[in-house]
């Protein structure tokens, strides 16, 4: 696998030629949308209904750890489909209707039926695909871990263990204690100055994510198998809440490590120009093992997170088909193409949360007079 070198100048990449290169094998994409791209998202979304079918069959009998994988896969899948789906992967795909495109998926009742979690659709929209896609790495990126963590995790007061476990306890509670809150700040800057989030902004949370998510799934669920005894019933939640630490741990595993890294930049100052902008996304993110249906859906294919930054509206199945050509564009153009293990990264990222390590940065060289005027801060 490809890996960062320390050898690495920023400044010999030639940003205009790589922006060539990057739109061509674009138009090459463009071409091989079909009607199988389509298919292949409702097999996915088959198997999320299967675990889910699984796991609400096998909750009443006993709090075990197969039910509680099933439904969490399934939570999990839903995560999955509304992160493509949202991107407007399916949006120019032959047969799709518009249920399964950006314009329907999610939306008003259909939220409980395609994307039922802690947060609202729209919020998580705007800061995703908005802000953390245009800003990817910047002080303005929303999910900047390193810079999220300063002053709290990365302190050097703090001992290391108390750090990891405040990670710890992080990582089994995210969703709701980070991503609904800051989803919906992000989505309240686009109408006013940065500040936290109001009383009524935090009871719009409570009351839109928190209080019907919390209803469903741990206390409507579980109640819905009092006919057949209170240990059914019993059994039911403990597999619910179990399965909503397995979906925080395993949502938390793939999206957190990548863009987080001591072999990841971040960056100073916002690109200037499209060939800019591709290059810091390629050195901000990293990839996982990637190939296969089984393995890219476990990893809810965030293992193809720099071909999702370069190309964000493309299927699933079409980042399966370019990544071997992205991989080979960055070699041809002498940039780092990160790809290693979840688990490797995972340790990467938690060293950077608690301090141990700091990220690669990235600031502007003025009159530089290269390619890209880009440099590594020493």
């Amino acid at each position: 696998m490809s890996r960062a070198s320390s050898h690495f100048d920023p400044s010999s990449v030639d940003v205009e030629a790589f922006l060539r290169d990057v739109r061509a094998l674009r138009a090459e994409i463009d071409a091989s949308v079909g009607e199988e791209d389509y298919a292949h998202l409702r097999k996915l979304e088959r198997w999320g209904r299967t675990a889910t079918a699984i796991g609400a069959a096998t909750c009443w009998l006993m709090p075990n750890p197969l039910s509680a994988a099933a439904l969490s896969l399934g939570r999990s899948t839903r995560w999955l489909l509304m992160h493509h789906v949202g991107h407007r992967g399916y949006d120019h795909v032959p047969g799709t209707p518009v249920e399964r495109t950006s314009k329907g998926f999610a939306k008003g009742k259909r939220r409980f039926v395609d994307w039922f979690d802690w947060m609202l659709p729209e919020a998580w929209v705007f800061e995703h695909n908005v802000l953390h896609h245009s800003h990817t790495g910047e002080d303005a990126d929303p999910d900047l871990l390193e810079r999220n963590a300063e002053g709290t995790l990365r302190r050097e007061d703090l001992p290391l263990f108390l750090r990891y476990t405040q990670l710890a306890l992080l990582a089994i509670t995210w969703r709701a204690s980070y991503y609904a809150p800051e989803t919906l700040a992000s989505l309240r800057r686009k109408r006013r100055p940065d500040g936290p989030l109001t009383r009524e902004e935090w009871g719009e949370v409570v009351r839109s994510g928190y209080v019907p998510y919390a209803l469903w799934n741990f206390g409507v669920m579980p109640a819905l198998f009092l006919p057949l005894g209170a240990w059914a019933a019993f059994s039911a939640l403990c597999n619910s809440l179990g399965a909503e630490v397995l979906t925080n741990l395993h949502t938390f595993l793939v999206v957190g490590p990548n863009h987080t890294g001591e072999d990841l930049y971040r960056f100073d100052s916002e690109p200037e120009g499209r060939g800019e902008r591709y290059l810091q996304q390629v050195l901000g993110t990293a990839n996982y093992r990637t190939g296969g249906d089984v393995n890219d859906y476990l990893h809810l294919w965030l293992n193809y997170q720099i071909e999702h930054h370069l190309f964000p509206d493309l299927s699933m199945l079409q980042y399966q088909r370019v990544q071997p050509q992205v991989r080979a564009l960055c070699e041809r153009h002498g940039i780092p193409y990160i790809q290693e293990s979840v688990w490797t990264r995972a340790r990467k990222m938690v060293d950077i949360v608690v301090g141990k390590t700091s990220m690669r940065r990235l600031l502007r060289r003025e009159g530089a007079g290269s390619p890209s005027p880009l440099s590594e801060v020493a």
